[in-house]
């Protein structure tokens, strides 16, 4: 019997080799279903959406700011996370002109079980868009921007050079923008870390997500250690770098493990821990396994401030860019905090 070829080509990076091969035309500006965005999970079950509590609850935007940032997103041909990843925080960050811009494309070559992002093969990458970036940085007039991107496992350096450009083109445009990247592991992609480091982000956030023992169900195209490995490397290169790392609740981790995740992340001497509610996208995707409350999220803030993290985001609607140019004016001011008492210490010697 003739076998029939699917209608795309996509290859899915699930460690060295792709399982399987499709071809998606997307318009990702457009509603669609599941099975359109995320194909590579058309054949699972459905996992019914639960309904949320009410500390979850946001309200729809609808604000002139917020229309205003949208438009000159789409002036600028930008693509955003916020958007992408379904973030609910868009309405209040928009509203203040806040946007995470996300580069290197709309498609992403993982296939992360929690994520909205559409998986598929990705298009060339744009050689205009870091000016582009730049230009909606200095429009905004944002003091501080985060600056995000799909995995790009289908490109030598992993996109490392086009992050580096576009931290380039922002300093140019706008010098006093403090810039915040949150990037992929570069699994497989040896130098690509050093080429992103020399650039001198402010911040340099790469997230775990998760606890090790789900990563095989949750975010099967990475490993735990990787992305601790390259935290680490971060500060080795450049210690003057603030790190960041967040992990999403609620997916079925236990409490022990996440107190691990906590030290392995002190050990790499990260800085700045996030943690919040995981929200299913679709019923294809990942189901809630709890709501974690609002007093558990403090719960476990106090727990990373004794461990030494200079920073903690804890609550369930925290997000990695979520008031993310607050959090780091106090972030820099507990560095300072904390290198002013060293030094006092010293001194009474």
């Amino acid at each position: 019997m003739e076998r029939r070829v699917p209608l795309v080509d996509i290859c899915l990076f699930f460690g060295v080799l792709p399982l399987m091969s499709v071809r998606v035309l997307i318009d990702h500006r457009k509603e669609g279903s599941p099975a359109a965005r995320h194909p590579e999970k058309a054949h699972r079950p459905d996992n019914p959406i639960a309904r949320k509590p009410d500390w979850i609850r946001v309200r729809a935007p609808n604000n002139p700011v917020y229309h205003e940032t949208r438009k000159l997103m789409r002036d600028q041909k930008l693509v955003t996370v916020c958007e992408e990843a379904a973030c609910p925080n868009i309405g209040e960050c928009w509203s203040q002109r806040h946007a995470t811009m996300m580069i290197m494309g709309e498609i992403c070559t993982r296939a992360c079980a929690f994520c909205n992002v559409t998986t598929g093969l990705p298009h060339a990458l744009d050689a205009d868009e870091p000016q582009r970036v730049a230009e909606a940085v200095a429009k905004l007039g944002l003091r501080h921007v985060v600056i995000t991107s799909v995995d790009r496992d289908d490109l030598p350096d992993g996109g490392a050079h086009h992050f580096a450009r576009v931290i380039t083109a922002i300093r140019a445009a706008a010098p006093t923008t403090t810039i915040e990247i949150l990037t992929p592991d570069f699994l497989r992609k040896p130098g690509s870390l050093e080429i992103v480091v020399r650039a001198r982000p402010d911040v340099f956030n790469h997230n775990l997500e998760t606890v090790p023992r789900l990563y095989p169900s949750i975010r099967p195209g990475a490993r735990y250690y990787q992305s601790m490995r390259l935290l680490d490397d971060v500060k080795r290169l450049d210690p003057s770098i603030f790190t960041k790392s967040g992990l999403m609740l609620g997916l079925g981790e236990e409490k022990p493990e996440i107190l691990q995740v906590m030290d392995d992340l002190r050990i790499a001497d990260v800085d700045f821990i996030t943690l919040g509610q995981y929200l299913q996208p679709t019923v294809k995707h990942a189901a809630v396994a709890r709501f974690v409350t609002p007093e558990e999220f403090a719960d476990y803030a106090a727990m990373a401030r004794v461990k030494g993290f200079l920073q903690v985001s804890s609550s369930p609607l925290t997000r990695s860019s979520y008031h993310a140019d607050s959090d780091f004016a106090e972030l820099r001011a507990a560095r300072q905090k904390r290198l002013d008492t060293q030094n006092g210490a010293m001194e009474t010697k």
